[in-house]
């Protein structure tokens, strides 16, 4: 027998050997029947009180914006200069395509005909608690959809503070700035 054949009967041999046991492997497809549990079916259904890893959001202010079932009026968390830039960040990304830059109302969607927004700084939302903005983030309101599932709550906090901040400074004076930044002001 030549080389070649004996070449040509191993790779026949090895080929025969491949099994598809992982394709042809027992195993159960969602929502299809099951003789193996009482109820027939393969899915089993999740435990009472099961939640799914990292998303026990247990803290009312943090993932809620609430304290006692009302809009808080205060931050889960020290607002810095870093939460700041954060929000701002994100207020720019998220919010000003409608709200615009400085929350006038006047966003890029809006001069293209989308419903106009609120502006920021009328005494109904300078008045609202910060809470009321984490909650119409989380939520929607109207028009607006909720952007829970597009921002964190720590983002959403951090533009509430920045929203707080744009309110501020609509309205702030030169008394506002302390001395020693007011030579930076032309």
């Amino acid at each position: 027998m030549s080389t070649e054949r004996l070449v040509i009967l191993a790779l026949a041999a090895l080929a025969g050997a491949c099994r598809q046991d992982m394709h042809d492997q027992p195993k159960y497809i969602p929502l299809r029947e099951s003789t193996f549990f009482t109820d027939a079916r393969s899915a089993r259904p999740l435990l009472e009180g099961t939640i799914a890893r990292g998303h026990l959001h247990d803290d009312e202010l943090l993932y809620g914006g609430k304290v006692n079932g009302r809009d808080a009026t205060m931050f889960p968390f020290r607002v810095d200069a870093a939460v700041m830039a954060r929000g701002r960040e994100r207020f720019d990304i998220y919010c000003s395509p409608c709200h615009g830059r400085t929350g006038q109302g006047d966003g890029m969607v809006v001069r293209r005909g989308y419903r106009r927004p609120p502006s920021m700084h009328q005494d109904r939302l300078r008045d609202a608690p910060v809470g009321h903005f984490f909650d119409v983030m989380t939520n929607g309101f109207g028009a607006m959809p909720d952007y829970a599932a597009q921002i964190k709550a720590e983002d959403r906090w951090a533009i509430a503070a920045y929203v707080r901040a744009l309110q501020l400074s609509e309205h702030a004076t030169v008394a506002d700035v302390p001395v020693s930044e007011r030579d930076k002001i032309q």
